[in-house]
């Protein structure tokens, strides 16, 4: 086999092995609203192991292993809290897309509030030095 061959041959393993691998199973759910309530909360729920993706966006297999856990909770008539609260107590607030308002997440829902306003008392404040050295 020549070495050109052989390179073909491996590249085109490689893919189709990629291709298999990211492919994601249907789930037989019983109904419509059991589905929609799965992609719903899939979307909120943040994969721990990725950067920034959701358990429905995310190929890893912890988001797979998750899917299939969300899934057996909404077969087993779980609500959403239900499964909000398990997934926060197996992994943190971190988990949740919008985390609750609480004593510990204060600072990430008012952080860029925060920023904003001393970002706008620094430019008032370079804004007026500049102006009174231009006066004199």
């Amino acid at each position: 086999m020549t070495s050109r061959l052989w390179l073909t041959v491996c590249l085109a393993m490689t893919l189709s092995a990629g291709a298999f691998a990211s492919a994601i199973e249907p789930l037989p759910f019983r109904s419509e609203v059991e589905k929609v309530r799965f992609k719903a909360l899939a979307e909120e729920i943040r994969c721990t192991v990725c950067q920034n993706q959701s358990l429905a966006d995310s190929d890893a297999q912890l988001a797979q292993d998750l899917r299939q856990e969300l899934f057996l909770m909404i077969q087993d008539g779980r609500s959403d809290q239900e499964i909000r609260n398990f997934m926060v107590e197996r992994y943190g607030d971190f988990v949740l897309y919008r985390p609750p308002l609480a004593s510990h997440t204060v600072l990430l829902w008012g952080g860029p509030g925060l920023l904003l306003v001393i970002g706008l008392i620094a430019s008032w404040q370079v804004i007026r030095q500049r102006r009174r050295l231009l006066q004199s």
